[in-house]
């Protein structure tokens, strides 16, 4: 009895493992879609609404959720505060915070990164026309997303199974 007990944990481990996978694979297209929708509504703020940049961050983060709304969040309260020097200071020390909470991968973080350095530094059009270039890395970015998930995803599922199953085949 206890060995089967313990044969339906390991396989439920296993199988929970994979789950997890797969969540974190479909969890980056949403949190890349998230920083795209926020991102154009950045450029809506700055080139229509003439909006200082830490009232922007504020207003889009209000409109997202998740990690994605905390990085403008922390953003624009680093600018307000004054705790960063500069627009791209207070980007980067976000990025830096809370990167590790969100499913997205190196080239999603050099994309924002960069951004970043030229917010803030030059005219509203020149700002919309770097909004515009970082939303196109990102978009092809959420299409490879994606296309992983659908590749990959219930690969994970059937993998952590399966694994589980197999650790308890050797064991007994």
């Amino acid at each position: 009895m206890i060995k089967l007990i313990g044969a339906l944990c390991i396989i439920c481990a296993g199988t929970l493992l994979g789950f997890y996978q797969a969540l974190q694979l479909s969890a980056r297209p949403r949190q890349i879609r998230q920083s795209l929708q926020g991102l154009q509504r950045l450029e809506t703020e700055i080139l229509y609404g003439f909006t200082p940049l830490s009232e922007a961050f504020v207003s889009v983060a209000g409109s997202l959720t998740g990690p994605v709304s905390t990085l403008f969040e922390r953003a624009g309260a680093k600018l307000d505060n004054g705790e960063a020097g500069t627009v791209a200071d207070s980007w980067r020390q976000a990025i830096d915070t809370c990167w590790a909470n969100t499913a997205m991968k190196r080239t999603e973080r050099e994309a924002l990164l960069q951004l970043g350095s030229i917010l803030g530094i030059s005219d509203r059009a020149d700002q919309a026309k770097h909004l515009r270039l970082a939303v196109s890395v990102l978009q092809a970015e959420e299409a490879a997303a994606a296309e992983d998930y659908r590749r990959y995803g219930s690969m994970w599922r059937s993998l952590g199974l399966l694994s589980g199953v197999l650790i308890v085949i050797l064991m007994y």
